[in-house]
């Protein structure tokens, strides 16, 4: 069990702690220092390096998340884990979405040269990893609050 959930903090060190690099450090510095065209093209790689490593997170999370479920009782098990299984399936649903709907239109929008539409969808796409970050971080809330009260 201690290893399984190593695996499952290390996953969500990567993914959420990735989200709140790009949404709080990186993103405003992007939008002040950089014209449309370069800032869309930097997202574009940045998402090209990180989503790959969200991927691998995701399967990681989720499997993991499963083992320790099983071994907490399944249905049966405490409800701050049940919780985090419900909010951690949505993040994966929206990363899903981010992947295949919005990014894919900004790779498209930068590989054309098309600011307007690469604007549109990375402004999406900061929108939803913005969702994704305040949910990952309640997640992580719900863990550690839980736990607690059980302990009491």
């Amino acid at each position: 069990m201690n290893l399984t959930l190593l695996l499952h903090v290390l996953g969500i060190v990567v993914w959420v702690g990735g989200m709140f690099f790009a949404y709080m450090a990186l993103r405003p510095v992007a939008a002040s220092v950089l014209e449309p065209p370069q800032r869309l093209t930097l997202w574009a790689g940045v998402f090209g390096k990180f989503f790959p490593w969200v991927w691998a997170s995701v399967v990681l999370i989720l499997l993991s998340g499963l083992h320790m479920l099983v071994k907490l009782g399944g249905a049966a098990a405490p409800h701050y884990a049940l919780t985090m299984l419900v909010l951690g399936v949505a993040m994966m649903l929206i990363f899903a979405h981010v992947f295949f709907a919005p990014y894919k239109k900004l790779k498209r929008a930068v590989g054309a040269q098309d600011w307007k539409a690469g604007g549109a969808a990375l402004a999406q796409i900061r929108k939803l990893i913005g969702i994704n970050l305040a949910i990952g971080l309640l997640t992580i809330a719900v863990v550690f609050v839980g736990r607690a009260l059980m302990l009491n």
